[in-house]
């Protein structure tokens, strides 16, 4: 899946990959990444990003990396890059995991009709991203790739 990105990842232009620095990554490093990765290169990308758009991509690589560490066995890559210039500029994020469990949205309630806690992360992740995708890693367990748009 990498082989074919067009852009290389800010976090490893500048050799600062947190998550293989100081396994296992936190949501609270991922949310760093995010916004390092945008306050960076907003004048590449014309600083087109508003606080609202950064808010979601901090959001959704937060859910992520959660949803890896609690139902994904942890955490093995993490990498964030911006794509797309203009009104087409987004934030890349892909969480890998040991799990080939794809992500599922669960009712917000049981069959008895009882509010459930948690579920919806993975909702949340597919409703801001522009572009979702699952795709079952070589070495075993899946990477979770999407864009959020930054504007």
């Amino acid at each position: 899946m990498r082989d074919r990105d067009t852009t290389q990842p800010v976090v490893e232009q500048r050799g600062e990959d947190i998550c293989r620095r100081n396994r296992p990554c936190r949501p609270a490093d991922a949310r760093r990444a995010v916004e390092r990765a945008v306050t960076d290169c907003s004048g590449v990308h014309d600083g087109s990003c508003d606080a609202g758009a950064l808010s979601d991509a901090v959001l959704v690589a937060s859910e992520l990396t959660t949803n890896a560490i609690l139902h994904g066995g942890g955490i093995t890559d993490f990498r964030v890059d911006l794509v797309g210039p203009g009104r087409r500029a987004g934030v890349r994020l892909s969480v890998c995991d040991r799990s080939h469990d794809l992500p599922v949205a669960v009712p917000a309630t049981d069959d008895r009709g009882r509010r459930r806690l948690g579920g919806r992360g993975w909702p949340i992740v597919c409703r801001l991203a522009r572009e979702v995708r699952v795709a079952d890693l070589p070495s075993g367990g899946k990477c979770i790739t999407v864009v959020v748009p930054l504007s």
